[in-house]
């Protein structure tokens, strides 16, 4: 089994952020209102390539906190944890605090 997997071209290895489903003062929080579907950049790859071969970077770098789509990517599971694949186009938008 790999321990670390790069991901090609300008493909994206995230691992989702499940947010707490009660509060420190143990509040339920309904399922709607926790769930953002974000996560965590663990890899990226290179990037594409334009027409004219030119190297295009990817626009995320490891660490970032991503907004991800409710659909899409690819689910792969390493060491027991689930990450998920996506295109560097499919990332929304990164989360800043």
């Amino acid at each position: 089994m790999a321990k670390r997997l790069i991901p090609s071209l300008n493909r994206i290895l995230v691992e989702k952020i499940v947010p707490p489903s009660v509060t420190d003062a143990g509040i339920l929080l309904p399922e709607k209102i926790s769930k953002l579907n974000s996560g965590k950049v663990v890899a990226v790859g290179p990037g594409a390539r334009d027409r004219d071969g030119k190297l295009i970077p990817v626009s995320v770098k490891e660490g970032d906190s991503v907004l991800l789509p409710d659909y899409g990517g690819t689910t792969v599971k390493l060491a027991d944890k689930e990450y998920h694949l996506y295109r560097d186009d499919d990332i929304l938008g990164t989360l800043h605090d």
